[in-house]
């Protein structure tokens, strides 16, 4: 599906834009493809967008001083992916956002995000919208954590996202879910 129309209909589901509207929207976006392994956004790095993954697969991590990895996220086709931490407190990043696969996105930078914000009621009650999303996924995601086993969590996993399974290795998930390879491959 083309950039433009992957947007509108992911919009769709929750803004009501007429087709100028959505155009001028959309024309605040930039398209980028990154190869796999790619980098787009490094820590140290100033943050000033957001990402909408048209196609491919993302993902934010972080790597503590030991090294490890920690996953808070992997971002697919419709996902939008950043430091927001970086991004709204303009602050250097501390999220590290790699693509998994070869990836599509739309770059929105957060000043545009706040122009548009201002001049269309619809984009902004849909960003609003989104921001609510993420943080009761957060939060249930932090349940889980608290209350349930690394078997449950997996399997939940799975349940939710089954694409995930053929796109991300083992070690990824492994470390999405705050376990070692050795102890998921033991489920």
């Amino acid at each position: 599906m083309e950039a433009k129309e992957s947007l509108k209909t992911h919009i769709a589901k929750t803004a009501s834009l007429t087709d100028d509207e959505f155009d001028h929207f959309f024309s605040h976006f930039k398209s980028r493809r990154f190869q796999k392994g790619q980098f787009i956004i490094s820590g140290g790095d100033i943050v000033d967008s957001e990402y909408f993954v048209v196609a491919g697969c993302l993902k934010s991590f972080f790597i503590n001083d030991d090294m490890k990895m920690f996953i808070l996220q992997f971002a697919m086709p419709t996902w939008w992916a950043s430091d927001y931490n970086a991004l709204y407190n303009h602050t250097k990043a501390t999220i590290n956002v790699d693509c998994i696969t070869d990836a599509e996105v739309l770059c929105l930078s957060n000043d545009d995000r706040e122009k548009i914000c201002s001049e269309l009621h619809q984009v902004e009650h849909f960003f609003r919208w989104r921001t609510n999303k993420g943080y009761v996924a957060a939060q249930k995601r932090l349940l889980s954590f608290m209350n349930n086993n690394v078997k449950y969590r997996y399997e939940e996993l799975l349940k939710l996202y089954p694409e995930l399974h053929d796109t991300v290795g083992k070690n990824l998930i492994a470390a999405y879910l705050g376990v070692s390879r050795e102890t998921l491959s033991r489920l």
